[in-house]
């Protein structure tokens, strides 16, 4: 069953039940005004006769019951033996009744059972009269009063209920008419509304289905321009969208430049060992050049491998371990081993303050060793490279300075970017990856940490570090 269809049924049968409950109520209320309207009249008649013939003589009391105060009032006096005394004229018309039967039980309602869930809005007859109902010669129905008088006799009034029977018959027959034409209508108009409502919804699917079918992220889903949860729906369906093309983009990228940086080396390594394999008489000397520009094509390529690695863990999300460490004895080991890759370029320590920090002692050493290779890359013979560490009262900061050939404005917000080299950088370094500086950065964040680098062509470049301190 359809969204659309459950919520036609849904809302049309309830607005259904709503109708039906209101259409019962207005019957019930309108029947219960009527019949009540009907004993009002013929309580307040019967009482204005019955105080007149307790107030006149017995010949003029008989005279006040044959002319009935209102048309269609049925008047009859009974003594207390239960004989007709006196009668109107009209009286043939209302069916038989013994006025004490009446007032020896209680007072019948004229209406149905439901009709007497409502409240009466009229007054209540005073005792010690009672209200009945009967069935006249012609088969319809008569409402019936009975009132005792002061002498030992009683009153019987009796009206017709045949106007107000078929009033409320008619309205009773109209209710169920009604209310299902109501409910009809009301589901149809709900699943018309509802159709209009979840229009964008299927607009929605479809272009979702057409982008996950022809994998074009660039596509957008259409702006229904509404303010509610549906709108809400679509902006969050194209934030998604186009995160997806970024990191699709960016993946279409970083195949493309592993690709390429792999194909390099490998090709070095094929060439060098063909070229032996085909001159087994090749000297020795050649012989041992060919091999060693494969080895350190190898080595180039083991390295290579290795950071797309780290990298490839760093998409999977995958945790580092974390335990307290000495920052600043870390700081030295991997001081000592860059110092051997030094050509020329003087390395010192400038500041070094003891620090304990959480975290994995093997990547933060890789995060330092990153940080010295490169500045040692960039900085000619004779430059400086400064290595520092200070500590606040909540952090720790790893400074890397150098005084080399800088970064251009324009390269420093990408050097972070996987596979990204600035045109100095590929002349000084033809064997590196580009991946370094990415390495960093996943490390720092995976550190809680902040990574920043001030450059400027041809004066240096500061690396700063921030990590937190561990408890």
């Amino acid at each position: 069953m359809s969204l659309r269809l459950r919520l036609a049924l849904w809302y049309g049968l309830l607005a259904g039940l709503m109708l039906v409950l209101v259409m019962l109520l207005t019957y019930a209320l309108h029947t219960r005004g009527h019949y009540d309207d009907l004993d009002h009249t013929l309580v307040s008649a019967t009482q204005h006769v019955a105080q007149e013939v307790e107030a006149s003589s017995a010949s003029t009391g008989t005279s006040v019951v044959t002319t009935p105060p209102a048309p269609g009032l049925v008047l009859r006096v009974y003594d207390a033996d239960g004989r007709l005394v006196a009668a109107s004229p009209n009286a043939a018309l209302a069916p038989e009744a013994v006025p004490w039967t009446l007032l020896a039980g209680p007072s019948v309602p004229p209406f149905d059972p439901l009709v007497g869930l409502v409240p009466s809005f009229m007054p209540s007859h005073p005792e010690p009269g009672v209200l009945g109902v009967a069935i006249g010669p012609s088969g319809t129905r008569w409402r019936l009063y009975a009132l005792p008088l002061r002498d030992g006799r009683a009153l019987l009034a009796a009206t017709s209920l045949d106007r107000v029977d078929t009033a409320t018959r008619l309205f009773r027959h109209l209710v169920p008419l009604l209310a299902g034409l109501g409910t009809m209508g009301a589901l149809l108009a709900s699943y018309l509304l509802a159709g209009h409502a979840i229009r964008p919804v299927a607009t929605l699917t479809e272009t979702a289905d057409a982008i996950a079918r022809s994998r074009d992220f660039a596509r957008r889903v259409p702006d229904p321009q509404r303010r509610d949860e549906l709108g809400r729906l679509a902006a969050t369906l194209n934030t998604m969208l186009a995160s997806l093309h970024q990191a699709y983009q960016a993946q279409q990228r970083f195949v493309a430049d592993a690709s390429h940086e792999l194909r390099a080396p490998l090709t070095a390594i094929q060439a060098n060992l063909e070229f032996v394999r085909r001159h087994p008489d090749l000297p020795a000397t050649e012989r041992d050049i060919a091999i060693a520009e494969a080895s350190r094509e190898a080595s180039r390529l083991a390295r290579l491998v290795a950071d797309l690695l780290v990298l490839a863990r760093a998409d999977a999300g995958l945790p580092l371990r974390r335990w307290r460490m000495e920052l600043d004895r870390l700081l030295l080991e991997a001081f000592a081993e860059a110092r051997q890759l030094a050509r020329g370029q003087r390395l010192e320590i400038t500041r070094l303050e003891p620090a304990m920090i959480t975290g994995d002692p093997d990547r933060i050493k890789q995060l330092v060793l990153i940080l010295l290779d490169n500045a040692i890359k960039y900085t000619p013979d004779g430059g400086r490279i400064t290595l520092e560490l200070r500590r606040s009262s909540t952090h720790a900061e790893i400074l890397v300075h150098d005084t080399g050939i800088g970064i251009a404005p324009e390269d420093l917000p990408h050097v972070f970017d996987r596979f990204y080299r600035a045109d100095p950088a590929r002349s000084r370094d033809p064997a590196g990856s580009g991946l370094g500086l990415a390495i960093a950065r996943w490390i720092v964040e995976q550190h809680d940490g902040q990574i920043t680098i001030e450059s400027s062509p041809g004066v240096g470049t500061t690396v700063s570090v921030r990590l937190p301190l561990g408890p």
